[in-house]
C-alpha cells in the first residue's frame, strides 16, 4: 500500500529545528536526525498534514510553508512512499511566555529536538538521501525537486534520481 507522508525543516536564525530520533530503538529512523513530519490521515491535504504533525511533534502553530518538493522513498521490496517536503519560517510557540528565547526547543516522546545550525547539518548521522535533500533546500531552489531514492533493507542508499526537469542520476546502482 502506497504511503503519503509529508516531511518539514523548520528554519529560524540560519538554523533548522531536527529531531533525533532516539526513543524507540524499533525506529526506521533509529539514531537519525530528521525534519518533522508523519503520515497523512483521512481527508488531510499535504499541507493540512504539515501544520498538524508540526503542532503535534513541536506545540509550534504553523503559519504558512513553502512546498519544497517530492522525494520518493523506496525501501527495500515494499511499497513506495511519497513525501511531501516544506520548509517554514513562519510559526509560532502557542506557549511563548514572552521570555525572549528566540529559539525555544520542543520536548517530543519521538527523540531529542535541537536547533541545528545549517553550517553543521552534514556532520549529524543522517538518511544517505538526506544529503541531497538538505543541499536542494539550502541551495533555495525556486522550482520544486523531484528525489527518488531507492534504500535496500539493510539501510543502504542503492540509487537516487533527480527527477526534476530532465532526469539526472545521483547515486547509480552499484557505487
Amino acid at each position: 500500500m502506497i504511503r503519503l507522508t509529508t516531511l518539514c525543516y523548520l528554519e529560524r536564525n540560519e538554523h533548522y529545528l531536527m529531531l533525533h530520533r532516539i526513543s524507540r530503538h524499533d525506529d526506521v529512523n533509529a539514531g537519525k536526525w530528521i525534519g518533522i513530519g508523519g503520515k497523512l490521515e483521512a481527508g488531510e491535504a499535504p499541507e493540512d498534514c504539515m501544520v498538524r504533525e508540526t503542532r503535534e511533534e513541536t506545540g509550534f502553530d504553523l503559519q504558512s510553508c513553502r512546498y519544497r518538493g517530492l522525494i520518493t522513498f523506496i525501501y527495500a521490496d515494499k511499497d513506495p512512499e511519497y513525501i511531501f517536503t516544506y520548509t517554514s519560517s513562519d510559526f509560532s510557540d502557542p506557549g511563548d511566555t514572552g521570555s525572549g528565547d528566540p529559539m525555544p526547543v520542543p520536548v517530543c516522546d519521538e527523540g531529542v529536538f535541537r536547533w541545528v545550525p545549517k553550517s553543521e547539518l552534514f556532520s549529524l548521522e543522517l538518511w544517505e538521501g538526506d544529503r541531497y535533500l538538505l543541499d536542494y533546500l539550502l541551495r533555495d531552489r525556486t522550482e520544486p525537486f523531484s528525489l527518488k531514492l531507492r534504500y535496500d533493507e539493510n539501510d543502504v542508499l542503492t540509487e537516487a534520481w533527480e527527477l526534476s526537469g530532465k532526469p539526472h542520476c545521483l547515486k547509480a546502482p552499484g557505487r
